[in-house]
């Protein structure tokens, strides 16, 4: 049987290109901080944001404030792609944070009306798409596209840096507290995202790593001899970056060996059959599959890469290896020692573990969040929490609901769409009653 391998080639689009750009509104306000009051408030401006900020618009609410860390829309999605060296997007064209249902620019649409901008391999990528066929995205076009929906959607002048702290749900409100204000609106949004996994305390007695070892979202220093602890396309891209520069690299996959695939998750569970598929089990069965099917995997276009490395020994794979403790020598050393008594030693190490969706757990109460198994209670209609009916969500934490694909970015395109839907419903019903308090003074 053969086996086509696409070529790491496929991997090295270049960054940085100048884009066109729609014109930038004027500034209409001096203000620091958003109104006290809004429709919706959307917490997170990564894709997730974007897509719920921009299908609101469609659905005619305006009065939106989207809350960021960043203060940047998908600001700390794209810092946290470039300071890996990622090239490309994992996700296929057909998957972007665009709007569904809409007479809307989508991303293979907006590849193509700048195509003079494209390289032949990037020109071959969309022929391959065209014909529905599995495809590769350079994050330049895909950090473009973002920055066209930004401003067709006028989603920057409602985005406000600020770091939340609370979210607190009422009857008829949610109270939204960050480090510099508060805004209470009628209903809210978390775009949360997921947070890196950290390392388990045995590995050097907890808290911050030891000299010489840092997370994947952490500046990396150079050096000579890298160690990469993680079996995922993070990892990857640490390796590939490392191997590139001509460092040596010692690559620890805790579990059996390494995994390639395509995509991150099954494709089944992209489309409405697998969607459903999903839907037809219990909570138990659930889990089964969020576990089978969310497992660390890497691109095939890295494996070729990969091997020629190890075959030269400038790759040394230890695969099936526990990490048992991580140690800094004299002359900064890092060693991690294994189990059987081996040990990987380098100039620095970097931990990419994986990561965990964020629940909204710490910002809204626990019985709210209501979780059960790392998950939240939710309501499968409209994404809302049961025991929240006004607060909603989009991304990973919607696993238990929409399958493995929640945590995609296509995923988060399904759960949108029925958060907007259910949320610009809400606000149409309950803004007479709020006009006709105003208008009676009440």
């Amino acid at each position: 049987m053969i086996t086509f391998v696409p070529g790491p080639h496929l991997l090295g689009s270049p960054r940085g290109r100048p884009w066109p750009r729609l014109p930038a509104p004027p500034v209409t306000t001096s203000a620091t901080t958003p109104r006290a009051t809004a429709d919706v408030v959307v917490v997170g401006a990564g894709p997730a944001g974007l897509a719920v900020a921009s299908a609101l618009w469609h659905h005619g609410v305006d009065d939106v404030v989207v809350v960021d860390r960043d203060g940047r829309p998908c600001g700390r999605f794209f810092e946290r792609i470039d300071r890996l060296g990622q090239r490309v997007l994992r996700s296929p064209y057909e998957h972007h944070p665009g709007v569904e249902g809409y007479r809307d620019c989508e991303l293979l649409d907006f590849a193509r009306l700048h195509w003079a901008r494209l390289t032949a391999v990037e020109r071959r990528e969309i022929r391959m798409a065209q014909a529905g066929h599995r495809s590769v995205v350079p994050v330049d076009v895909f950090e473009a596209y973002c920055a066209h929906l930004v401003a067709s959607h006028h989603v920057t002048e409602k985005t406000w840096r600020g770091t939340v702290r609370e979210v607190l749900p009422t009857a008829d409100a949610v109270t939204v507290r960050a480090d510099r204000f508060t805004v209470t609106a009628a209903h809210a949004v978390l775009c949360l995202g997921e947070e890196r996994q950290d390392a388990p305390p045995s590995w050097w007695g907890g808290g911050r790593p030891p000299a010489g070892v840092s997370y994947w979202d952490e500046p990396v220093p150079a050096g000579e001899r890298r160690i990469v602890v993680g079996a995922g396309l993070t990892a990857a891209h640490l390796i590939s970056g490392a191997l590139d520069a001509g460092r040596e690299v010692h690559w620890v996959i805790r579990g059996s060996g390494e995994h390639y695939q395509c995509a991150d998750v099954n494709s089944s569970f992209f489309r409405p059959e697998g969607r459903k598929r999903f839907d037809s089990v219990g909570w138990a069965d659930r889990l089964g599959l969020m576990g089978r099917f969310r497992r660390a995997s890497i691109m095939f276009e890295f494996r070729p890469l990969f091997e020629r490395a190890e075959a030269a020994g400038q790759l040394v794979v230890h695969r099936g290896q526990a990490v048992e403790r991580i140690t800094t020598g004299t002359g900064g050393t890092v060693a991690v020692r294994l189990g059987g008594g081996q040990a990987a030693t380098g100039d620095h190490a970097v931990l990419a573990l994986g990561t965990t969706p964020s629940i909204g757990t710490g910002l809204l109460p626990d019985e709210v969040v209501g979780a059960r198994d790392g998950w939240p209670a939710l309501d499968e209609r409209t994404m809302a929490f049961e025991r929240a009916p006004r607060v909603s969500v989009i991304g990973a934490a919607a696993g238990m609901v929409l399958g493995p694909a929640a945590r995609n970015i296509d995923g988060h395109r399904v759960a949108t769409a029925r958060v907007a839907a259910a949320v610009a419903a809400a606000v149409r019903a309950e803004r007479p009653a709020a006009v006709h308090r105003e208008a009676v003074g009440v």
